[in-house]
């Protein structure tokens, strides 16, 4: 076999996906502990993320699930704006930094500045072996395994559950909620695996059948609302990065404030559907923008949307909604994975080669780290 076979892909990192999940559920104590232990018992409540990319992607997707289960705000603030700006912090504000690779400049950067503000530099990665261990002051693994592949996805869907995880945990540890809370809460995460299989398989068939329009897209639009947006969020890097299309997320609100007066029936777009309050909402968009484009979808559950034009989540056991990206993450994965494959469109334009040596964004650790 020749080692271009044997190098994992996106895939690979997808597919196994829900194993990590699994393993990290069943271990979610140990896990979060250090986390855990930071914010209780520092008596901590306001949460600030300092995150960029797909760190703060996986970070929003987790942020409503955060906020009900803490009972506080949580705000997610760029590296560059946290150490230039927005780093005014109460003394109940429990702040960390996230990259997965622990290889990321401006994240390290801003571990730099919790130590020269004088707070815990508290720094959560995939890589407990990177450049993060030599600038924070507690560092957590947030149990993504190994993943090499730079356009990431298991990091993803494991920082988002691992996110849940803490505030799971932080909030059953204060009090907040009881055993029974948390027995529910865990036993529908532990269906989490098995959703987010199910829904590999979904995205799979929708791609097969609307391969020619995947294949095609000029500008895509990805919108929702609460952990919908986390997912647009997600959804929108992915297939900008690695299909390299115009790629847009929107708050779906904030998308019909502006932003849909340039659409036109070459545009194509994703509605994520928070299973929530604002699913009707939601859908009403969706229909207003299929007026304009067929190539409009929905990833719902609900019978609203037809076939033709639903990435379908067929769970009738969803008691916390705000779960959801957990499971619903390979949606925009395998899309924008099959997509790159089918149309190689791996390779960056030729004048790009000059933009990474001029504004570095990763120490040289990360060819160590993700060589693929």
């Amino acid at each position: 076999m020749t080692e271009e076979k044997t190098k994992p892909t996106m895939l690979t990192y997808i597919e196994s996906t829900p194993d990590q999940l699994a393993a990290n559920i069943a271990n979610r104590g140990d896990l979060t502990r250090d986390l855990v232990r930071a914010y209780v018992d520092g008596g901590f409540e306001r949460v600030f993320i300092v995150a960029c990319g797909s760190s703060a992607n996986a970070s929003q997707c987790a942020k409503p699930f955060m906020v009900k289960y803490l009972g506080y705000d949580v705000q997610i603030v760029p590296p560059e704006t946290f150490c230039c700006y927005e780093h005014v912090l109460g003394p109940t504000d429990f702040v960390f930094a996230i990259s997965q690779t622990g290889c990321s400049t401006n994240t390290i950067a801003a571990l730099d500045k919790l130590r020269e503000l004088g707070r815990p530099s508290i720094g959560l990665t995939g890589n407990p072996d990177s450049d993060f261990k030599d600038h924070a002051s507690i560092l957590v693994d947030y149990g993504v395994g190994k993943e090499n592949v730079s356009y990431v996805t298991r990091g993803v869907s494991t920082l988002a559950l691992f996110l849940m995880l803490f505030a799971l945990e932080a909030s059953h540890a204060k009090g907040l909620i009881d055993d029974r809370k948390y027995d529910d809460v865990v036993s529908e995460l532990k269906k989490a695996p098995d959703r987010h299989r199910v829904m590999q398989k979904k995205t799979h068939a929708f791609y097969e059948s609307h391969k020619a329009v995947l294949t095609s897209m000029d500008v895509v639009y990805s919108c929702g609302f609460a952990q919908g947006y986390g997912l647009a969020c997600e959804s929108a890097l992915k297939m900008g990065e690695t299909i390299k299309v115009p790629s847009f997320a929107y708050e779906a609100e904030e998308y019909i404030h502006g932003p849909n007066l340039q659409i036109t029936p070459n545009y194509t777009f994703f509605f994520y559907d928070d299973l929530g309050v604002s699913g009707d909402r939601l859908r009403t968009i969706w229909r207003a923008t299929r007026s304009v484009s067929d190539e409009t979808y929905c990833i719902t559950g609900s019978k609203e949307i037809d076939e033709e034009h639903a990435i379908r989540m067929p769970f009738d056991d969803v008691c916390e909604p705000m779960l959801e990206p957990v499971y619903v993450l390979p949606v925009c994965q395998i899309i924008a994975y099959r997509a790159s494959v089918d149309l190689d469109s791996w390779d960056n334009h030729p004048m790009f080669s000059e933009f990474s040596k001029i504004a570095v964004t990763k120490t040289a650790s990360i060819s160590h780290v993700m060589p693929y």
